[in-house]
């Protein structure tokens, strides 16, 4: 069974987020090229711009400008993965030079980087071996805080209160707020 992800930030972001369009679909390396035309991205000196990434429910690859929300890019709907991929062009060919999971929307674990592995080849383009950089999200069980584990230390950043070994986001409603009581 694969593993998908619902948005567990906060509910005024995906409140205002309903208003964006979904990113756009990449299914092959043409639309990408065809993304940074149409939203004006900007190349930096290396050829390389960083986009905001989901990989949605039917295992596709959605892209957005870096500044927009993830659950934006997902048209609010569950992913498979999420974080930030930055892409170098180079004789008119994009490739993936950088890759994480940095989703604090969707807080997805390492372990979603097989979906987007599929989800990069299935658009035609070479996937990396794994996440550049791997980052472990977890849910205090006392303050309800977002934290990103550092240096393996599994203690929440506002209470310190020890913070639970397994991922913790599974939401009974969908729409709750993380910020409400556990």
């Amino acid at each position: 069974m694969r593993q998908t992800y619902q948005y567990v930030g906060p509910k005024q972001i995906a409140d205002r987020s309903v208003q964006s369009p979904a990113g756009m679909r990449v299914d092959a390396p043409g639309d990408i090229l065809r993304w940074v035309r149409q939203t004006n991205q900007e190349l930096n000196a290396s050829r390389s711009v960083t986009a905001t990434f989901v990989v949605d429910d039917s295992g596709s690859l959605r892209i957005a400008d870096r500044r927009s929300e993830h659950v934006a890019c997902a048209g609010g709907r569950p992913v498979r993965s999420a974080g930030e991929m930055t892409f170098t062009v180079t004789a008119g060919t994009p490739r993936v030079t950088w890759v994480t999971n940095q989703s604090s929307g969707y807080c997805p674990e390492p372990d979603s980087w097989p979906a987007v592995k599929a989800a990069l080849e299935r658009a035609g383009i070479h996937a990396p071996d794994g996440f550049s950089q791997e980052l472990v999200f977890r849910r205090c069980v006392r303050c309800g805080s977002i934290n990103i584990v550092k240096d393996g230390i599994f203690a929440c950043g506002v209470c310190s209160t020890p913070l639970p070994a397994e991922w913790n986001f599974i939401l009974e409603n969908a729409t709750h707020s993380p910020f409400s009581s556990p």
